[in-house]
């Protein structure tokens, strides 16, 4: 396989598991196309690669931005602008977990807090349904608690000693 084919193939092939982390196919793109990439890219680059509109292209920029996984650059006397991604996988999973729980989990418990509270009158269904989306709510709190701390693990140094024990 040459380079060409096999920058396209994990490109499409990150694309296609952007779903997976909560991110569209054409965001999951531009971020693994950035990723490879050993220069920053400017986005006319971007939608000439991807086959996309500079509207599509800027949208999932500023996304991934958000996210802070990718960052503008600026290159002397260029007026266009160049982005590039976080190249430490490490600290890219840190800041896609805590994206994750920002958008899914904290919202999610959210939810199960106030189902889990209401006033049951005393039906076996309603206690039922109580005792169990309480424990639905604490064990959610619990692995989200879990994953707070371990995206917090560069500035924990039992924390750091566990991950490399993992590796």
């Amino acid at each position: 396989m040459k380079f060409r084919e096999a920058k396209n193939k994990f490109v499409q092939t990150w694309g296609a598991l952007g779903s997976q982390w909560g991110i569209n196919k054409t965001m999951a793109q531009i971020h693994a196309l950035l990723m490879v990439s050993h220069e920053p890219v400017s986005m006319e680059d971007i939608m000439e690669e991807l086959q996309i509109s500079r509207g599509n292209a800027s949208m999932n920029l500023r996304a991934l931005m958000d996210w802070g996984i990718v960052y503008k650059e600026y290159k002397t006397g260029e007026r266009r602008e160049y982005f590039t991604a976080e190249k430490d996988l490490d600290e890219l999973a840190v800041k896609i977990s805590k994206e994750r729980s920002k958008r899914e989990i904290k919202p999610a418990l959210k939810v199960l807090k106030e189902v889990s509270s209401i006033e049951a009158d005393g039906t076996a269904e309603e206690r039922h349904f109580v005792e169990q989306t309480s424990k639905l709510y604490d064990f959610v709190l619990k692995a989200d608690n879990v994953l707070d701390k371990m995206t917090e693990y560069k500035d924990n140094w039992l924390a750091q000693i566990l991950i490399k024990f993992m590796k």
